[in-house]
């Protein structure tokens, strides 16, 4: 009489009929030329025949941190064997329970085909099974943003060896423009490498103080929030985003959660600002518009006037042709144009001295734009508008 499944065994099964099995294995094996097994919880092959024979002998623990390694980085991880062949896989949940894995077990790392599609292969195994909703999708998503903040935060501690933080005073001083700047631009990877660097100077000064930790975490809050609303974040939005953050702050725990927390908050603010439509965009747009119109007299660059605005060039050139119909240089000569054209009317300056004054390098070039712009000479403007005045 045969020995009677276990119930994680009878769960796998019902999850993974040995008919998907084989479609997907064929699908797989087709791609990569790789073969998969599908093994349980504790490493045993359920469906499948792995390439090397000692597979099936003693590499059900191989098999099982394979398991356990792409849970925890929320990825495949690629592994050795005790035959030194490469392994990866990604685990069968459902829900927050684990039944077991697929695998790719047994792969030559002398074949130099290999090598080059190893790391395609392992992604992919990823997208198949989330594709099939054979796993948490979800968890694994988490997970690789947990290990990708420690990643991160780790950087950040490599990069302060030498310098850290005594008082917080310090820190704002020397971290809050580049980090303000990064949200008003929504620049997402700069402003995270920022916080970063705030938080293992924050976490060293509150250590083994939880109230002071928190209020520290508080005071960076309050510093990417008015980033924010300079930014045109709608302020409603932006309560209510505090609002439901901060409720959960006094349940954290520890330094790990805590981080997660920040990060959370730095990205929900970014997000806010980026779903708020016209209303900053025109805000931002006139704070460069004015720049623009206070220095005609010297050489404005798109780069210059998009940091006035807290917008990448790229962002800014797009922002400026939605709102305006007009390119950056198109507005710029606009309004170049547009001063020396009351400079003729109103005074009785040289071509050479309004050229100057309005940002041209010289009076041939001013000559040639303004014709182009008004249909005449600069001289022949000043005539009209001097003999229709009153």
């Amino acid at each position: 009489m045969s020995k009677k499944p276990q119930i994680s065994q009878i769960e796998l099964n019902s999850l993974l009929t040995k008919q998907t099995f084989d479609k997907l294995q064929k699908a797989y094996h087709k791609a990569f030329g790789f073969s998969l097994i599908c093994v349980n919880s504790d490493g045993h092959i359920i469906f499948g025949k792995p390439l090397c024979d000692m597979c099936q002998q003693d590499c059900s623990h191989t098999h099982k941190r394979t398991l356990n390694e792409a849970l925890r980085w929320g990825e495949p991880c690629i592994n050795l064997c005790p035959q030194e062949r490469a392994t990866w896989g990604v685990p069968i949940m459902l829900n927050n329970q684990i039944f077991g894995a697929l695998i790719v077990t047994g792969v030559s790392l002398e074949n130099k085909r290999n090598l080059k599609k190893i790391r395609k292969a392992s992604q992919e195994l990823l997208d198949l099974v989330e594709t099939h909703n054979l796993t948490n999708a979800t968890t694994l998503q988490q997970n690789r943003l947990a290990a990708k903040r420690d990643h991160e935060q780790a950087e950040a501690l490599h990069d302060l060896s030498g310098h850290i933080y005594q008082d917080i005073r310090e820190i704002y001083i020397r971290e809050e423009p580049e980090l303000l700047a990064a949200i008003k631009r929504g620049e997402r990877k700069k402003a995270r490498e920022i916080i970063n660097r705030v938080l293992v100077g924050v976490y060293f000064i509150g250590r083994n103080r939880e109230d002071l930790l928190k209020s520290l975490i508080l005071e960076l809050v309050v510093m990417m929030s008015r980033a924010a609303v300079e930014a045109g974040a709608n302020p409603t939005a932006l309560l209510g985003t505090n609002y439901r953050a901060l409720s959960n702050l006094s349940q954290i725990q520890d330094e790990a959660e805590l981080s997660k927390w920040v990060t959370e908050m730095l990205e929900d603010l970014i997000s806010t600002i980026q779903n708020t439509q016209t209303y900053p965009h025109l805000v931002l747009l006139a704070a460069a518009l004015k720049h623009i119109e206070q220095n005609l007299d010297r050489e404005l660059t798109r780069e210059e006037v998009s940091k006035i605005a807290g917008m990448s060039p790229g962002h800014f050139s797009r922002v400026i042709k939605e709102t305006t119909g007009k390119t950056f240089s198109e507005i710029l000569t606009g309004y170049r144009i547009g001063r020396a054209s009351q400079l003729l009317v109103r005074t009785s300056k040289s071509l050479v001295q309004i050229a100057l004054e309005c940002g041209f390098t010289d009076q041939s070039y001013f000559s040639r734009v303004f014709r182009k712009s008004k249909s005449c000479t600069p001289n022949e403007y000043r005539k009209q508008h001097l003999i229709s005045r009153p």
